[in-house]
């Protein structure tokens, strides 16, 4: 069995652009005829841009070779051009590629991927979900309000959600850390009671940040939301200063987590060694697929970390971490989003029931991928999967990000 063909689309979500403007679906064929699926999360360059390093990388390192062999073609893609160091965007291209590679060996063998990793020691998943506006919330306003916030928090937990993300300190700039306004703290700290409060014990509150703030501005905040007793406090500093980070951690009576814009091994063992945090948050499009992944839990599991999936993304992604979910000892939840387009795109062969996922029983991802529906909604646009803003944090008239909603671009 080898590996012949590769196709790549670029599909976009349809309103309100839940996980992202547009997501890098790969589908792989070998010479036997079996396809496999997969998504790469890569946002650092342009979807045309993208296309070019996928079809590079899978030429260079993969074309030809039995999808077996994950590790060597790991390994030609991690030390392409004399690196063998972290790479963004090479290992978000292999990432989607690796994840077709275990579709494909799962369907060669009719078995699930979580069976090829040592088997299923999950039978379900815990779930949880980012805060979103309701339908008659209205879209502007739901990110800076701690009622509308509520009024989401209940609606999850009533659906079987025992944890809610929600991230009301922005802004998100490419200008690194930021001290928080002290409106942010005062608006994050209104976010939290509004929350706990009607949902009270029924939830753990997922507090994130993207990164956003330098150690001192973090450890304010911190330590202003510790009264919550939120279950993490996600990505308080910028990831490349992993020194920081521990300090935040250390000052902070609340678990760090930080991960999505982290790639490979080498990343999150340093953020293990520092101690900068004990949760940790692969996108498996990003890190370097399943493969990797598992590689990521294993050295988690002898810091005593746990592993919370990262997801703003689409279905093919979220299949990828639900195996992975379902085969380590030390998971913690993993993210989802729940769109009709998502169901739709992989014909709803996974699902969240009552706050849990079930890993699929069927051979592969265990999904069957809509792949008319995912040409019918091309991604036009120039803009990237997701954007930052140039303006610096405004102290004087707040701050607010649309909670990754991207602009209605094609």
């Amino acid at each position: 069995m080898k590996l012949t063909d590769l196709d790549i689309i670029v599909t976009a979500p349809p309103a309100p652009g839940w996980g992202g403007r547009y997501w890098i679906l790969v589908k792989l064929t070998t010479d036997d005829g079996i396809t496999g699926w997969g998504e790469c999360y890569a946002s650092s360059v342009g979807p045309k841009a993208m296309r070019a390093v996928i079809e590079d990388v899978f030429s260079r390192h993969m074309a030809g070779e039995n999808p077996e062999n994950i590790e060597l073609m790991f390994r030609r893609a991690y030390s392409a051009g004399f690196t063998g160091r972290p790479d963004l965007t090479v290992m978000g291209a292999f990432s989607g590629l690796e994840i077709a590679c275990w579709d494909i060996l799962g369907k060669a063998r009719g078995r699930p991927v979580w069976a090829l990793l040592g088997g299923r020691m999950n039978d379900r998943i815990r779930a949880y979900t980012y805060l979103y506006p309701l339908p008659h919330h209205d879209l502007t306003t739901f990110w800076t309000s701690p009622e509308m916030a509520a009024e989401s928090a209940l609606d999850c937990v009533n659906r079987g959600y025992t944890a809610i993300k929600f991230d009301p300190a922005g802004p998100y700039t490419i200008r690194g850390g930021h001290m928080p306004a002290m409106a942010d703290i005062s608006v994050s700290v209104a976010f939290c009671h509004a929350i706990q409060e009607v949902v009270g014990d029924r939830a753990d509150l997922l507090f994130g940040t993207h990164g956003q703030f330098t150690a001192a501005g973090a450890i304010r905040l911190g330590q202003a939301l510790e009264p919550f007793s939120p279950l993490w406090y996600e990505e308080p500093i910028p990831p490349d200063n992993i020194e920081e980070m521990s300090r935040v951690a250390r000052a902070v009576r609340i678990p760090v987590a930080t991960g999505e814009r982290l790639t490979t091994k080498a990343e999150f063992a340093a953020v293990l060694r520092a101690g900068a945090a004990e949760i940790l948050q692969p996108a498996l499009g990003r890190s370097g697929g399943i493969w990797e992944a598992k590689k990521i839990a294993a050295i988690a599991e002898a810091h005593g970390a746990q592993l919370a999936p990262h997801l703003y993304a689409g279905p093919v992604e979220w299949a990828a971490n639900v195996h992975l979910a379902a085969s380590i000892p030390n998971i913690l939840m993993t993210e989802t989003i729940e769109t009709p387009f998502h169901d739709a795109l992989i014909r709803g062969g996974i699902r969240v029931e009552d706050g849990f996922i079930t890993p699929p029983d069927a051979p592969g991802l265990g999904i069957e991928v809509d792949e008319t529906l995912a040409r019918a909604h091309p991604y036009t646009g120039d803009g990237l999967h997701l954007q930052m803003q140039e303006a610096p944090c405004d102290y004087v008239n707040g701050n607010s990000f649309a909670g990754g909603a991207p602009v209605r671009e094609r």
